[in-house]
């Protein structure tokens, strides 16, 4: 008996709701029908003008608020610069107010237009957790910026090497890194990756030691070898030695006895932000310098004896 009556009871509902329609949608065309046409026009022409003014609005506060944006990142650019702070902590927050500043200033046009910032709010607020899962690179590399700023593995102008990536680093963002080859390419890198992998900061101790290892047959007079590249080595601005602070002469050492050849290696002092540029420089003109004085480069090779009963 109970399931019946619920049926009639629905059907009662859908047939008022149904009806209400009906005499709401008649009303409204009835008071169309009875409103003037130029009242119509003018409402219609109020409503556009209001929306027209409400845009130009949000036009000029986007002028003006990207205006003050920039006067605000150059305000904190000579504060950190008058104060000596750190620029890798500059460029940090740099990066964080304008990111910060520009969601306030797209807020506050979307509020001028009309649109409800409340309803967008809980709207972000209710698919919090599905735009996290989507973004969690972006979350990650922000916290790898935390990270960096934190213990400061490297700083903005320091050279260094990671992710088989060389240079100079030009900027440190809230979510990825700037970083300047010696052959003026500028490469991103992100600061969750940058965070969690290895990296080589040629700038922490300068100046830097460079190791060159390569190899002569044996037989070869060593303290030749030695002496032709000191001698090359000597007129090469770009190599320092003990006369410098924290630098040593450059040496030459027989570093080991291979199969086939012996190793030498060639150790030099350079600058941080000359050390790509010394290594290529050493290895041509050794290249060339050697085979001057009758010494030759080896490579492997197998000697057979053959033995017939």
């Amino acid at each position: 008996m109970l399931i019946p009556i619920l049926q009639t009871e629905v059907q009662v509902a859908e047939k008022l709701s149904a009806d209400s329609l009906l005499t709401k949608g008649s009303q409204l065309v009835d008071t169309i029908k009875n409103t003037p046409a130029n009242e119509l026009l003018e409402g219609t022409l109020s409503a556009v003008a209001k929306f027209g003014l409400k845009l130009i609005l949000a036009i000029a506060i986007y002028i003006v608020g990207a205006w003050l944006i920039r006067k605000v990142k150059k305000v904190i650019a000579k504060g950190f610069e008058k104060r000596g702070s750190d620029s890798t902590l500059a460029s940090f927050i740099q990066s964080f107010v304008s990111v910060l500043l520009w969601t306030v200033l797209i807020l506050a046009m979307v509020g001028t237009l009309g649109i409800n910032t409340t309803s967008i709010a809980a709207l972000f607020a209710a698919g919090g957790m599905a735009l996290g899962m989507a973004m969690s690179g972006t979350v990650q590399n922000f916290a790898g910026g935390l990270i960096l700023l934190a213990f400061k593995p490297f700083k903005v102008g320091e050279f260094i090497e990671t992710q088989g990536v060389f240079g100079r680093v030009d900027a440190i963002n809230i979510f990825h890194t700037k970083i300047v080859t010696t052959d003026k390419r500028e490469i991103t890198i992100p600061n969750g990756s940058l965070s969690n992998g290895t990296i080589d900061n040629y700038s922490s101790l300068n100046p830097h030691r460079l190791s060159l290892k390569f190899r002569v047959p044996y037989g070869t007079d060593v303290d030749e070898v030695r002496s032709i590249l000191l001698e090359m080595v000597k007129g090469q601005p770009k190599i320092l030695d003990e006369n410098t602070p924290g630098a040593k002469k450059p040496k030459m050492y027989l570093n080991e006895l291979c199969d086939s050849s012996i190793e030498l290696k060639l150790r030099v002092w350079v600058l941080a932000q000359d050390y790509k540029k010394v290594t290529y420089w050493l290895n041509e003109s050794i290249y060339k310098e050697l085979p001057k004085h009758g010494i030759s480069f080896p490579f492997p090779q197998l000697d057979i004896h053959m033995k017939q009963d």
